[in-house]
């Protein structure tokens, strides 16, 4: 209830031009919001029609040795947060037994990543 008393408060007091804009978010095809901008090698987003890395495939379902190899590359090649992505597939993706330690993986990863962009509080 509450929530959606909030969200009502901010629609009123948002602007007309806010409320543009989150008509034009970026949406997949079942209408979740996907944002498609363009992203450096560390998972920061460009402005659009920047150059920017590929990105990795989200909801990959992948053995647990292929999602280490896979991650693994990633991490080599300078990519934590993609590393993180495929983490967050298997935590999504595998049995509840498992999914701490994918979880905790995918949150080293993106540890990485807060270091590697300079972050050190995270």
């Amino acid at each position: 209830m509450s929530g959606t008393r909030r969200t009502n408060e901010t629609e009123r007091t948002s602007g007309a031009s806010e409320g543009r804009a989150a008509e034009r978010r970026d949406r997949d095809a079942q209408g979740r919001a996907r944002n498609a901008r363009p992203r450096d090698g560390l998972g920061r987003p460009l402005p659009y029609g920047a150059d920017g890395v590929e990105r990795q495939p989200e909801g990959v379902v992948r053995g647990p040795q292929d999602t280490v190899a896979e991650a693994q590359a990633l991490l080599d090649a300078g990519k934590p947060f993609h590393a993180h992505e495929v983490f967050e597939d298997a935590w999504k993706s595998r049995p509840d037994d498992e999914r701490g330690l994918w979880r905790g993986l995918a949150q080293l990863s993106v540890g990485l990543t807060h270091a590697a962009r300079g972050n050190v509080t995270g």
